[in-house]
């Protein structure tokens, strides 16, 4: 089968390899589509800890091929998405339910081989149940939809609430969809890409800002009681505490570079009393995910830009995302085999 290898910072290569077995309690899955996320660019960049040579890919889904003898309730046909962060269960924060934070925590795709490949073999109990009838892309979507609920979970989303959300990828356009399925009556969503505002409108936020106009937007409408800073830029970071209300909150999911600082005033988080917290992955929000996805409660097809095979996913990943561009799916069955 076909594979992408992270060989090493700044290296990638497709490779012919021999197709994974499954263990007693794994699954092997044939991988239908494989979103390419900013975390894959920050590994290939040497921004975020790898451990090559791996194959990357962490937001996939796709058709069980094979099943390990331990494995009883999954069968061969199925459909599922892939939970791809493996904790430990004995360490102290998994212990203490925090399975996120775990101490021993493997990732899919980072770790141990992830799907940008032909076929991938994963624990069981990191799959997750799809209907056949949902359209084989939309899977892929499970995993960032999950880090999302995790975010909009620990805002603790009140029906009647007003969410700004800070950037147009595919976290900030899920996001825009999950606050207002929470019941936020005011849902902004700003970004300088006008095709990104333009979406957002149609998936439910109720205004949307060019980064110049939300100096004026606070003079009328005021803040909000919680901002989602999804770009994961040092400016936008920096800037989102500003945008919430007196006593509202601030959760940040975009991913900086490890290393990388940004300057927060205490002073205004102090005398406002803002609340400024961080979300990380998706502990026990995934098959929440995939069923609101299953249901057709968040909307994905308008999110999908372009469909990849391997060899171009390995470009795309190596070069910054197109202006415009919310995401790009590899289709490993579009790769032509040698």
């Amino acid at each position: 089968m076909k594979a992408l290898f992270l060989d090493g910072i700044g290296k990638l290569s497709v490779q012919d390899v021999a197709r994974p077995v499954p263990k007693a309690d794994e699954v092997l899955v044939r991988v239908e589509a494989c979103g390419i996320c900013g975390t894959d660019r920050h590994l290939f960049l040497g921004e975020f800890p790898s451990f090559p040579p791996v194959t990357l890919g962490h937001e996939f889904s796709g058709i069980i091929e094979a099943v390990g003898q331990d494995v009883t309730d999954m069968q061969v046909g199925m459909r599922v998405t892939s939970d791809p962060n493996i904790a430990c269960g004995v360490c102290e924060a998994c212990q203490a339910g925090r399975v996120n934070l775990c101490h021993n925590l493997q990732a899919i795709g980072i770790h141990r081989n992830g799907g940008f490949a032909e076929f991938v073999v994963m624990p069981r109990k990191q799959a997750f149940a799809l209907p056949l009838s949902l359209d084989p892309l939309h899977g892929a979507f499970c995993e960032p939809l999950a880090c999302c609920l995790h975010a909009v979970d620990l805002a603790g989303l009140k029906a009647g609430a007003s969410v700004t959300v800070i950037g147009g990828g595919v976290i900030g356009l899920l996001t825009v969809q999950l606050a207002r399925l929470a019941g936020a009556t005011r849902v902004v969503l700003v970004t300088r890409n006008r095709a990104k505002r333009d979406l957002a409108a149609r998936l439910g936020a109720t205004a949307c800002l060019d980064p110049a106009e939300v100096d004026e937007y606070l003079r009328q409408h005021g803040g909000a009681d919680v901002v989602f800073e999804c770009a994961g830029l040092a400016a936008t970071v920096a800037g989102a505490p500003r945008l919430a209300r007196r006593g509202g909150m601030v959760v940040i999911l975009g991913v900086l570079p490890a290393g990388q600082m940004v300057e927060i005033e205490p002073f205004d988080l102090l005398f406002r009393e803002v609340s400024l917290i961080t979300s990380f992955l998706n502990p026990f929000t995934h098959a929440r995910a995939a069923d609101l996805i299953a249901a057709g409660a968040v909307q994905i097809a308008p999110l999908i830009s372009r469909t990849l095979t391997l060899d171009q996913a390995a470009t795309v990943i190596a070069s910054p995302a197109p202006d415009g561009e919310i995401r790009a799916l590899a289709v490993p069955a579009m790769t032509n085999r040698a």
